[in-house]
């Protein structure tokens, strides 16, 4: 695994969830890890939710000023191009499509220094409304990567239920992640496995939960 992973992906494609994931397995094998909540626009889901899981594993989390509150103002009170410098693991997430890549685009030429220690994956969840599809994907995919300036170097399948998940629903996914990273020129780095369900897919990555309904989130 490079130093720094950014995370892309359409909204509610459990990007998020991945990297919190990503972060956490990191951490308990004795790296040091820094989150980087890149998500400016307020979504249901985002890595500063995640304060608390990331204090308990000692995980750097750095947020934009307003996350966690009710206002949606597109600020970046961080210095990116610095935080990719320091010691350990660095990983971004970005907000949901072109229009949440186009912070990103913002660190592309700073990035371009660290090219060779950048994985970037899109996340993909073919249970999701507007990435149903191969070429559906592939359109986000492209967008994202016009409004970042910046190229991915893999695809994740994360296609998924949330709790309503089974193997069959992981299972029934390979061909479509498949399909996008050969179309895109990619490989499939990892499929997301929920933990307690045993599926037939390559290259499984389990992950916990850790996401809440919507109804959890002031509780």
């Amino acid at each position: 695994m490079k130093k720094i992973n950014i995370v892309t992906g359409h909204y509610g494609s459990g990007k998020t969830n991945f990297s919190a994931n990503l972060a956490v397995k990191l951490a308990e094998s004795g790296e040091k890890v820094t989150v980087v909540d890149l998500d400016i626009v307020n979504p249901y889901f985002r890595s500063a939710d995640f304060e608390k899981l990331f204090g308990s594993r000692n995980i750097s989390l750095v947020a934009p000023m307003y996350a966690n509150s009710n206002l949606d103002i597109p600020a970046i009170s961080f210095d990116l191009e610095r935080i990719a410098t320091d010691e350990g693991y660095l990983i971004v997430d970005v907000g949901g499509d072109d229009s949440g890549a186009l912070a990103l685009g913002r660190y592309a030429e700073a990035f371009a220094k660290f090219s060779d220690k950048i994985d970037m994956f899109y996340v993909v969840n073919c249970r999701r409304f507007l990435t149903r599809t191969p070429e559906e994907a592939l359109g986000l995919m492209y967008e994202i990567e016009a409004a970042a300036n910046m190229r991915h170097t893999a695809v994740v399948n994360n296609t998924n239920l949330l709790y309503e998940t089974t193997a069959e629903t992981l299972e029934s996914s390979v061909d479509f992640a498949r399909a996008v990273a050969e179309k895109a020129g990619l490989e499939v780095a990892y499929t997301c496995v929920p933990l307690g369900i045993e599926a037939n897919v390559p290259k499984p990555f389990p992950v916990e939960v850790y996401v809440k309904k919507i109804w959890e989130m002031t509780e």
